[in-house]
């Protein structure tokens, strides 16, 4: 299977840009069969949330002034969890948030890393935005040091691997008597030892492709920065989702992002921090490595740029220096 070609975004239309918070505050992640069957540690995370979230919202006061705006926002996992209905699990989880006083500005749906399909009047209309495809076609792979590679590797989009360095090699010679000696991973920019990671993107099984929990991550925080535009146009448009309103009986019929609070500032942010249980570790790592090797769009860079200037904001070009992490003990 292969990737499709992206162009860039200026070469089609001209990049719509984005109202920018200061800071994105993702406030933990949980399974659903913990939201249905673990609430009292769901409950229990979220109050422990409280003072941590207040506590980066006065050092972005401090560092930008009072008039800083910040926004929380939690993914749920309807992409590798899709069998249980929204409405018991959002519920439960939103409840459980208000029972522990913490206020979530935004719902997003992981599925929508993957395809997001844009809705007028609450309904979806015309053809997803096929994110997942458009953020794979920007990595690159960094080339592996001359001399070394064998070839009998595929190349990452290809195989669907990514990794932060040369992978190992134990190739032998074409001349059966002269093996070449064993080559251990080395990490790109390494210092006198290495932390070799190899990250799995995707596989392809019975003609479809299923991207990892990493690779979608990634792909969340993109969304976040609001780097990622489709022929120019956002690829997510938050929705008001009022609290009154019920939910439907499939999460495809929900929004990609919805906005629970009215009074919430963008979705969108220059920074973002992710609040998650330290079981994610490796998983953001992963993310790290993966966001290392993208090519943003030349043209939102720019604009992106350009907004946090105006906000007197420093928006470092690398986009993975704008990820923050925050790792919970506990479940």
């Amino acid at each position: 299977m292969s990737s499709p070609i992206y162009r860039e975004a200026s070469e089609e239309t001209e990049v719509t840009p984005l109202p920018m918070a200061h800071l994105s505050i993702e406030v933990c992640h949980f399974r659903h069969e913990e939201i249905l069957y673990d609430t009292d540690m769901v409950r229990s995370q979220f109050r422990r949330a409280v003072p941590l979230v207040a506590a980066f919202i006065e050092s972005a006061r401090i560092e930008f002034g009072p008039e800083t705006r910040v926004s929380t926002c939690y993914l749920t996992d309807d992409y590798f969890q899709p069998r249980f209905e929204p409405g018991k699990v959002l519920d439960r989880l939103l409840g459980a948030a208000a029972e522990a006083g913490l206020t979530i500005d935004y719902l997003a749906r992981e599925s929508s890393c993957h395809e997001a399909p844009m809705f007028a009047g609450g309904v979806a209309v015309g053809a997803p935005t096929p994110v997942a495809e458009m953020v794979s076609a920007r990595l690159i792979a960094q080339p592996e040091a001359e001399g070394v590679t064998t070839g009998g590797r595929p190349p990452t989009d290809e195989l669907g691997w990514l990794c932060n360095g040369r992978r190992e090699q134990n190739a032998t010679s074409r001349q059966a008597m002269r093996p070449q000696p064993y080559r251990p991973p080395q990490e790109y920019g390494r210092g006198e030892h290495s932390i070799f990671l190899d990250v799995e993107l995707w596989h392809d099984r019975d003609g479809a492709r299923r991207w990892s929990c990493p690779f979608l991550a990634a792909v969340w925080q993109l969304l976040r920065l609001g780097m990622l535009r489709y022929r120019g146009a956002p690829v997510v448009d938050p929705q008001l989702w009022p609290a009154d309103q019920e939910w439907p009986e499939d999460w495809k019929d929900l929004p990609p992002v919805l906005r629970l609070n009215p009074d919430a500032a963008p979705f969108t942010a220059y920074r973002t921090l992710s609040m998650l249980p330290k079981r994610y570790l490796l998983i953001e790592s992963a993310v790290r490595v993966i966001l290392d090797h993208l090519a943003p769009d030349s043209d939102v860079t720019a604009l992106v740029a350009a907004q946090g200037s105006d906000d007197q904001v420093p928006v470092p070009a690398r986009v993975v220096e704008r990820v923050g992490h925050l790792l919970l003990d506990g479940s």
